[in-house]
């Protein structure tokens, strides 16, 4: 059974047990999270789409961590001018594990 998600802006195909990465959550590590915007459902090949969503359907998961992601560095330059300017950004990420998908 697996399940599209959209988490934070952002769409994910879930599993029960599996753990991913979105984009920072507003929860404490080791509390339980729901949610509820799935797109998509397939429970053993029956496949179930959304208009735009499925009502009556949850996910829950569990915070693990807050973290960073690697450095991401932005270079910007204008040939022949002398103009260069390097930036760097890391993205705040939350890891959650996948406990179980409610259809």
């Amino acid at each position: 059974m697996y399940a599209i998600v959209e988490i934070a802006g952002q769409q994910f195909k879930i599993e029960a047990g599996r753990k991913l990465y979105v984009h920072r959550l507003a929860a404490e590590e080791g509390t339980n999270v729901s949610f509820d915007k799935i797109l998509l459902l397939d429970n053993d090949g029956k496949v179930t789409i959304g208009a735009p969503l499925i009502k009556d359907a949850t996910v829950k998961a569990t915070v693990i961590r807050h973290l960073k992601d690697d450095k991401v560095l932005v270079f910007k330059k204008k040939r022949r001018k002398g103009y260069k300017k390097l930036n760097g950004h890391r993205q705040c990420l939350t890891q959650i594990i996948i406990d179980e998908i409610n259809a």
